[in-house]
């Protein structure tokens, strides 16, 4: 198994998916810009850990620079930072909007730029897209979360026609609906409707499934929500 990239690693889905990804034999770097949180999964599966702003183009090429030194070549880049910022569009300070989207989908520009210089010389390649269903539909007062996660779709799906054809798999997932973690409680309805926010490492199998998938027959993109989660 090759070396696998996470960018904006933490806990819940990010944390879910390293250790997956460790269990089937991957070496792992996360990168993230307050690393120090990361020291207790580090321990667990043994990860190299990168300071990174997802959004600067030096920050990014030096993740790479240090997978380049991980004897396993780089087989998985996994995208997962994204920033929120609500009200209404005459109130929004334009330069935390400018920050937020280029967090959102230009880190993610900058990830797959440096992730394919390296996979298309050996033909294969993983390049996932944590998304949201705000990049398919734009809510109220929620503008620059649709922004950056609308074009972070247009990025996925331009990226699958371009590389593709050069065996690289690429992958955008609508998470629609909350991910469960300690600091966010079930919906108060949980007691008649259980598993009613997303749990990260079901959200990680579907991750590793698509992985998987024949090259015959890949996706570029899938949605998942709740099973009480209204379309």
């Amino acid at each position: 198994m090759g070396t696998a990239i996470i960018i904006g690693a933490g806990e819940g889905l990010s944390a879910s998916l390293a250790r997956k990804l460790h269990t089937r034999g991957h070496k792992l770097l996360l990168a993230a810009r307050n690393i120090d949180k990361l020291a207790g999964l580090q321990k667990d599966i043994g990860a190299t850990l990168v300071s990174c702003d997802a959004a600067d183009a030096a920050d990014m090429e030096n993740v790479f620079a240090a997978a380049d030194g991980i004897e396993e070549p780089l087989e998985i880049a996994i995208y997962n930072p994204s920033a929120r910022v609500r009200g209404a569009i005459t109130e929004l300070d334009p330069e935390t909007v400018k920050s937020a989207v280029l967090t959102t989908s230009y880190g993610a520009f900058l990830m797959a730029q440096q992730a394919a210089k390296r996979m298309i010389p050996n033909g294969n390649g993983n390049i996932l897209f944590t998304g949201a269903s705000a990049g398919v539909k734009g809510y109220p007062k929620s503008s620059t979360f649709a922004m950056g996660k609308f074009a972070l779709r247009g990025l996925a799906q331009s990226l699958a026609r371009e590389l593709h054809p050069q065996g690289i798999h690429i992958g955008h997932f609508v998470i629609d609906g909350g991910i469960r973690n300690a600091s966010r409680p079930e919906r108060i309805d949980a007691a008649d409707n259980p598993d009613s926010m997303l749990d990260p490492d079901a959200i990680a199998e579907s991750y590793l499934h698509f992985l998987d998938q024949p090259r015959s027959s890949w996706a570029w993109e899938i949605e998942l929500r709740p099973w009480v989660e209204n379309f």
